[in-house]
């Protein structure tokens, strides 16, 4: 139905007892963000290096025992949106013109840069949703502040994600509003009433920020949040940054070799 919104929860398989959930938060996200600049990083067209990186990913994805429905209709929500983006990377000029009509053509070296770039998001995004299934929250925020992150930018992250659910839950009502006074019976309204609906969740979102935001300064809030004591890093744990390290070295340098021998 249109307008239905579920319970908005992330870490859905964060409590599992598996090697990667036993590691630390900033580890975890420190070899996701190694892995998705090793991905980006790469060539367009070094279809060995993505293979080496995908075959890795599955197999920590493998050992993880993630829900995998739930992730891939992440990545089927989050497709939807990046493939508007990368059809135009299809028609780009070079090489062999495969199909033309009119001012759009389709070549080699349009194919060669779409299937990179999907290969690149793809993997990323799956790394993305899988570092944020498998941590919680506020054990990401900590491993920022662990990782020296901007503390503003980390008190936005923190209330971002703390006010959505009373976004989701206003966003309902008013829904619940609309459905009571018989006003989705058709499409026609159904488009009216939405927009209707976003303006006024924005009117009421911007207020209630700055009811917030007062009760806070009233209660000594200085705009860096507090965060707890971050427990230091383990061998285990350094042992995997430098192992993804390498891991991602070793794709660069076999995609780096196969390109000098072709």
């Amino acid at each position: 139905m249109l307008l239905q919104i579920g319970p908005f929860t992330l870490d859905v398989d964060s409590n599992r007892p598996t090697f990667w959930q036993s590691l630390m938060p900033q580890t975890r996200l420190l070899c996701t963000l190694m892995m998705v600049m090793a991905i980006a990083l790469t060539p367009n067209g070094e279809w060995l290096t993505w293979g080496i990186y995908g075959a890795g990913i599955l197999g920590v994805l493998l050992t993880s025992q993630i829900t995998y429905w739930v992730l891939l209709k992440r990545l089927a929500v989050e497709f939807s949106f990046v493939g508007v983006v990368l059809l135009g990377t299809l028609f780009r000029e070079g090489g062999i013109t495969l199909w033309q009509w009119g001012i759009f053509t389709i070549t080699t070296h349009g194919l060669t840069i779409l299937g990179s770039v999907s290969l690149k998001a793809f993997l990323s995004l799956v790394l993305l949703n899988f570092l944020t299934l498998t941590t919680s929250v506020p054990a990401l925020l900590h491993a920022l502040a662990a990782l020296k992150m901007p503390p503003l930018l980390v008190a936005i992250l923190a209330s971002m994600y703390r006010y959505l659910a009373v976004l989701i839950e206003e966003f309902s009502a008013m829904r619940r509003a609309a459905l009571s006074r018989n006003l989705m019976n058709s499409r026609r309204w159904q488009r009216l009433v939405v927009g209707n609906m976003i303006g006024s969740l924005f009117i009421r979102s911007y207020e209630r920020g700055e009811r917030v935001h007062q009760s806070m300064l009233s209660r000594g809030y200085t705009g860096i949040p507090r965060m707890a004591a971050v427990p230091q890093s383990r061998h285990r744990d350094r042992f995997i940054v430098i192992l993804t390290l390498l891991f991602a070295a070793l794709g660069q340098g076999i995609g780096w070799y196969g390109g000098g021998l072709r």
